[in-house]
């Protein structure tokens, strides 16, 4: 089960301050998580800036130029928001069997390690 999913409220944990420009405390909604190389796009944290060729389209508009977007962050460097505390905590799982319908199923749900409640 994945510890940060797309939606979820993370803070960077690492990096430079915030008066040096870095981001280190702000946080952030994930916009995508890339399993494969462990990292996360988080929303309005760690922008470049892309130059882009400018060019034309069918109705004569011109694109391109420069466009400031997100870079993604490794995993390592955020942790989850607490929803109650607003403040970055671990994950934690806990197992549990439903019953529905007759059949018994066993459901994993992420809860945060300071407060203990479900995320």
């Amino acid at each position: 089960m994945p510890k940060i999913k797309k939606g979820d409220t993370v803070q960077i944990i690492t990096g430079a301050k915030q008066d040096r420009g870095g981001d280190r405390g702000k946080q952030g909604k994930v916009l995508a998580v890339d399993f494969v190389k462990n990292r996360v796009i988080v929303e309005g944290i760690n922008m470049i800036k892309r130059h882009n060729k400018v060019g034309q389209t069918e109705k004569g508009t011109r694109t391109g130029g420069i466009e400031t977007k997100e870079a993604s962050v490794h995993l390592s460097n955020v942790a989850l928001i607490d929803p109650s505390t607003k403040k970055p905590t671990r994950i934690g799982t806990k197992i549990e069997t439903v019953t529905k319908g007759g059949k018994s199923k066993t459901v994993r749900t992420r809860i945060a390690v300071k407060s203990g409640k479900e995320i």
